[in-house]
């Protein structure tokens, strides 16, 4: 067989009517309202710019599948007529899922027209577009248990039909153990992603520099929040990653936010952490802003006066 059996029949994903706030990730503001991607659910609030509370009661637009991987992030293109949802994996690297899941949707903002706009995609969380076009980014948290240097996670264009490889590769055609010589039409289509990180370290939210406070060679470059790793010997993440962007194409990534782990003494193992960066956004000050959930803080990063705009 070429390809895996289709997701037949299409899942259905609206369910228009009330909804509620289960596990709540994602934010999204688009005329009037504010949309929240729930872990089961799309949902929007009635919005006025300035409220500092809900105006009522939400309104469901679709249904995702739930459990698993449970964040689910969202973004608009730039003219607010389409809306991105990133849907991560039930498992680690089982075939045979929900066709939504490992997966990027699109859908109207009314919830209408919803299809899978991307797909193989373990665990995409950080959403966002590249500055000045509607190209999507994604975060993505790539499988365990091959190694502490398997599989790295990734940052990525999200190209529209695009196939990343989950379950079956991973970095193009490099075949996971469990699926060698598994449909080989598939496989040989599976799209490297653009930007590798150290594997296991978890990158959640993503975001591009769009401000001129930084000095100029952070222009348009991205940010990645780096949660940290669970399951390797040596921690990898507990730090913000950024790397530049030139001619609308990413270089290497470098250390920007770091410091969230402590250790016993010199060449000693971390064996503490204090902090776990998650969410990244631009202030309209231009400061860089990260969430952290494990220091339960949101820390702003500015650059100094004699450093700015150059």
């Amino acid at each position: 067989m070429a390809n895996p059996p289709a997701c037949t029949p299409p899942p259905d994903y609206q369910r228009r009517g009330p909804g509620g706030l289960r596990l709540p990730f994602g934010l999204a503001f688009h005329g009037d309202y504010l949309y929240v991607g729930n872990t089961d659910s799309i949902v929007r609030f009635a919005y006025r710019r300035g409220d500092l509370g809900a105006r009522g009661a939400p309104e469901k637009l679709l249904d995702l599948p739930t459990g698993g991987h449970s964040t689910r992030n969202i973004v608009f293109n730039r003219s607010g007529t389409k809306l991105y949802i990133a849907v991560g994996s039930a498992s680690n690297s089982d075939a045979g899922e929900d066709c939504r899941r490992a997966a990027i949707l699109e859908a109207n903002p009314d919830g209408t027209g919803a299809r899978i706009f991307a797909s193989g995609i373990r665990n995409p969380v950080g959403l966002t577009l590249q500055p000045g076009t509607d190209v999507v980014w994604a975060a993505t948290n790539e499988r365990d248990n091959l190694g502490d240097n398997l599989v790295p996670d990734y940052a990525t264009t999200v190209k529209d039909g695009g196939f990343y490889g989950w379950p079956y590769s991973y970095i193009g055609r490099h075949y996971d153990p469990k699926y060698v010589g598994a449909f080989p039409d598939l496989v040989g289509r599976a799209i490297v992603p653009d930007v590798l990180l150290p594997a296991h370290s978890a990158a959640l939210g993503m975001t591009f520099y769009t401000s001129s406070q930084f000095p100029q060679r952070y222009r348009n470059g991205g940010f990645v929040a780096l949660h940290g790793s669970w399951n390797r010997t040596v921690a990898s993440g507990y730090r913000v990653a950024f790397f530049p962007m030139a001619n609308g194409k990413p270089g290497p990534i470098e250390d920007f936010l770091v410091g969230f782990l402590a250790s016993t003494g010199e060449n000693a193992t971390p064996v503490e952490q204090w902090g776990r960066p998650v969410g990244v956004t631009v202030a309209p000050d231009g400061a860089l802003l990260v969430s952290d959930d494990s220091g339960n803080r949101i820390w702003r990063i500015a650059a100094s006066t004699a450093t700015r705009g150059r």
